[in-house]
């Protein structure tokens, strides 16, 4: 991501404090300080959430999770030492009065270009004690662009699908090294080789102006005194969704530290040999992400052209752009994101009569396909294709409408001997069908899956008395994670491009069940930069990056004020908060100025065009069910302008802006009481808005009343009532807005569970009874011929985690979460959530009329619990943190408890 401004920094952390309340009452203190045990030493260092970077820039932000064995423990204080690798002591905190573990800023002395460093912290806790110093975590500083000292080079070309292999030999000089690093870009994507192995690849999907590089460790691959090969492979292609066009090129610096002082610098320069990579010129797969057909030529490959001793005397020198920054390429930030790989094998593998072979890997994958010839025959094509549903004859459908109009052809030319051909770029697909008389045996078929890297031991669990309901939490789970690339996908096919919406209900996914949080602060950070190179208005591109320039969807913007408070609450980082803060104001100006002085309604807000103009309201078309467009003042787009207002008011109170939060809550209030004066029936149900004439749409849709519901706008004396209505009409919005429409029935649980588990209406129990493994893009998706690799429908698993499990963080960096079963809709669930400050456990069950509910409260977290009751009396308290529970009242039928780190079990009858 970029390296936010440290003056952000500085505003942000004066500003904002976050604290664990101690719990009132003193059982719980006097609890603690009886025990009187230490804390452990903290564990899970992190900077800037990762656990070994290699590339921070800026001032660090320290993470960690304290550890103690008493109840009802918090942090009251840290300490942190930085030391050069030498040992050195660069930076001492000293004691820290603070609950913050999480983002905590380096405040030392400037901190030297492509260095490593060590750090340690401990904590103390609410008694005073303090813990052991952690293990030391290490990073490493990354370059800036000024530091490279190294050439753009590319091959001479005007290819519009350019692969080009680069490489340069080098002795290591004879001294032991002692470390080792390799800083690579290039547009658009790379593979980096060295000696013969590909250790890392890369995209840079981004402007030349502001694009990324990424770090990699190679101090254990290279050998003293040994000669070395480094290679590059990178693929160019023009403008796409989520790709702007750039220009091709390639910069990479390898510097090799040796233990006798010495220091080896290779970098990419005229000395350099590249030479045209071994893929045929091949038509594109669509006319959306501008992917181009794979057509492989072995009989080109030049083997081993990524060891030492390759004869590269036919390849030619490079042109050189110049010394960076040079040409288009004018800055780089360090990237923080990363991906995961895994290798598949195929769930089962069926021959044809034809003889073709059609793999099935189970489920829509984003992937590599594999394939192995064991004994080819030089210049022998084999045709291959990759798709998502089957024929009636079993083979895979080539048809458009199954596959998204994307041609998912591959083709493989062989030499002879055998050999392996590997996808250079991913796409999604299921099933893969190889033709026949090519030599491939069922055990040589395999795909190699991508997703942005997030830690598997902290995925979210789900599991309840409903099979359909845990049926539904797993596909939007997978569909969630395997829709985050190197950036949040629309869909891994057909456009692959970072969509505003799209990404908004993705990343609320991924930090919901998987803890993500890199991605979502890239994406956040992206699309900032998109207002400042394509809107001084205030409005967000719709699509960034993106190959077709200037380009936006008024709704779109709204949602991102409202993103980035969520991304806020869940991880506590008040640095990107402060960077986000004026785009935030930005857009709330950009509404303020669509409120008509007449009605108090936001009217005709100004962007998207065709069926986008003035607001997208839901998509594709169908998913709208009869809204009606023809309205100037529509209910939706006011309510999400509520929620700009409101979004935008939290961010300034976090950041100490009182004025600016109370001017903004006046704009949501009068913006709520316009739609509730001009935007209603006389029963209280929403219509859709108002026409150019100023008179009322005689259409009452499920997403205008849905939206009030969820963003505030509804009275409290009328919201059961548009709650009904919205109950009442199923599933009439798609799943890009299916938040909304779960959230506005999250006090109605059982209709939660219909929704999500009715195999025959709208929904996605009905994806999965038709066969659906991803979530899609409607849920009329196979009639209509749209993508069935959709991520946005995986938006609801929030919904399933707040209102069936019962889980919300109520507090920026789950300083406090609340625990909240139903009291309909189920028998039982348990699971746990990945919080910033750990995990939180739940595991309840009802039988008549006893309840029982076991919570996991993570160390420095405070949770507010609900217990279904009738009254306090009917509840009793036991396990490890009993004594940290205080009770605080009764509420709609929960007695409510407040209580500290541990394990407590609650009993009602």
């Amino acid at each position: 991501m970029r390296a936010i401004p440290h003056r952000s920094l500085a505003v942000a952390a004066g500003a904002l404090t976050l604290v664990t309340a101690a719990l009132p009452g003193s059982t719980a203190a006097a609890a603690v300080k009886a025990a009187g045990h230490a804390p452990k030493a903290p564990v899970e260092l992190t900077v800037g959430d990762r656990t070994r970077p290699l590339n921070v820039e800026g001032a660090p932000l320290f993470g960690w999770r304290p550890r103690d064995v008493d109840p009802g423990e918090t942090q009251t204080a840290y300490q942190i030492v930085v030391r050069a690798d030498g040992g050195a002591r660069v930076w001492d905190s000293g004691k820290v009065a603070s609950a913050s573990q999480e983002y905590v800023p380096y405040t030392g002395p400037a901190l030297t270009p492509d260095t490593g460093y060590t750090w340690t912290v401990r904590t103390w806790d609410r008694t005073g004690e303090v813990s052991p110093w952690s293990r030391p975590a290490q990073f490493d500083t990354g370059l800036r662009d000024q530091d490279w000292q190294a050439d753009w080079i590319r091959r001479t070309t005007a290819e519009a699908d350019d692969y080009t292999l680069a490489r340069k030999e080098f002795a290591v000089g004879s001294s032991r090294i002692v470390r080792a690093r390799v800083h690579i870009s290039a547009s658009h994507q790379y593979a980096l080789h060295l000696n013969g192995e590909v250790i890392d690849h890369g995209p840079a999907y981004e402007y030349p102006d502001s694009g990324y590089y990424r770090t990699v460790d190679v101090t254990s691959r290279l050998q003293e005194g040994r000669p070395a090969a480094l290679g590059v492979q990178y693929h160019w292609y023009g403008a796409g969704q989520g790709r702007p066009k750039s220009e091709p090129g390639l910069l990479v610096r390898l510097e090799v530290e040796h233990a006798d002082g010495t220091r080896q610098v290779v970098v990419t320069d005229g000395s350099w040999k590249v030479t045209r990579g071994p893929w045929k010129t091949a038509p594109r797969r669509n006319g959306d992400g501008g992917d181009y057909v794979e057509e492989y030529d072995a009989t080109a490959e030049p083997v081993g052209w990524d060891r030492p001793g390759f004869d590269d005397s036919s390849w030619q020198a490079p042109q050189v752009v110049g010394a960076h920054p040079a040409g288009p390429f004018q800055s780089l930030t360090g990237q923080e994101t990363d991906l995961s790989y895994s290798v598949i094998r195929p769930r089962k593998v069926t021959r044809l009569a034809s003889g073709a072979l059609v793999a099935d890997f189970g489920e829509i994958v984003p992937a590599m396909p594999v394939v192995r010839f064991r004994n080819g025959e030089a210049g022998r094509h084999v045709a291959m294709h990759a798709g998502y549903v089957l024929a009636s004859d079993g083979s895979v459908s080539r048809s458009k409408d199954d596959n998204q109009s994307t041609d998912l052809t591959y083709g493989h030319t062989q030499r002879d001997g055998d050999q392996t051909f590997r996808s250079f770029t991913y796409m999604g697909f299921r099933y893969f069908e190889i033709e026949p008389g090519a030599g491939v045996r069922p055990e040589d078929i395999s795909a190699v899956v991508q997703h942005t890297e997030v830690d598997p031991s902290r995925t979210a669990r789900l599991r309840t008395s409903d099979k359909g309901v845990d049926a539904a939490y797993d596909l939007m789970r997978r569909s969630a994670l395997f829709g985050s690339q190197w950036q949040f996908l629309d869909t891994p096919t057909r456009e692959k491009g970072q969509f505003l919406g799209d990404a908004v209900d993705t990343s609320l996914a991924t930090m919901s069940a998987y803890g993500e949080r890199r991605l979502t602060r890239q994406a956040i950070t992206e699309f900032i930069e998109s207002q400042a190179r394509y809107w001084p208005d205030g409005r967000l591109n719709a699509v960034y990056p993106n190959g077709d320039g200037k380009r936006d969807i008024p709704d779109y913007t709204e949602m991102f004020p409202g993103w980035v408070w969520e991304y806020y609450l869940r991880s506590g980082d008040a640095r990107t908060l402060a960077a986000a803060y004026p785009v935030m104001t930005a857009v709330a100006d950009y509404v303020r100025r669509h409120i008509d002085s007449g009605t108090g309604l936001v009217t005709r807000l100004s962007g998207g065009s065709g069926q986008y103009q003035y607001g997208i309201i839901d998509w594709p078309a169908t998913m709208r069910y009869g809204h009606d467009m023809d309205t100037a003042a529509r209910t939706v787009i006011n309510a999400l302008g509520v929620d700009v207002f409101n979004a935008t008011a939290r961010a300034a109170d976090a950041l100490g802006k009182s004025a600016d939060a109370a001017a903004l809550r006046r704009d949501a209030q009068n913006l709520a009481a316009a739609v509730n004066a001009e935007l209603r029936r006389p029963d209280g149900v929403y219509i859709d808005g108002l026409k150019s004439d100023g008179t009322q749409s005689t259409h009452a849709s499920q997403i205008a009343n849905a939206y009030a519901v969820a963003y505030g706008v509804a009275p409290a004396a009328d919201r059961d009532r548009v709650v009904s209505y919205v109950a009442g009409l199923g599933m009439q919005m798609g799943p890009f807005t299916s938040h909304g429409l779960m959230k506005a029935l999250a006090d109605r649980p059982d209709k939660v569970v219909e929704r999500l588990t009715d195999t025959e209406g709208p929904g996605w129990g009905n994806i999965l009874a038709r066969g659906g493994t991803f979530t899609w893009e409607s849920w009329d998706a196979p009639e209509t011929g749209q993508s069935r690799s959709h991520p946005w429908g995986s938006v609801a698993l929030v919904d399933v985690q707040e209102s069936l499990l019962g889980v919300s963080v109520t507090a920026p960096g789950s300083a406090r979460v609340r625990v909240r079963p139903p009291l309909s809709g189920l028998d039982r669930a348990s699971g746990t959530v990945p919080v910033q400050r750990g995990d939180v456990g739940v595991d309840w069950a009802r039988s008549g009329a006893a309840f029982q509910m076991t919570v996991d409260v993570p160390v420095n977290v405070t949770a507010e619990v609900h217990v279904p009751a009738r009254a306090a009396a009917g509840v009793r308290v036991t396990g490890p943190a009993a004594s940290t529970a205080r009770f605080t009242g009764m509420r709609d039928g929960y007695a409510v408890y407040q209580v500290g780190s541990g394990r407590l079990t609650f009993h009602s009858r």
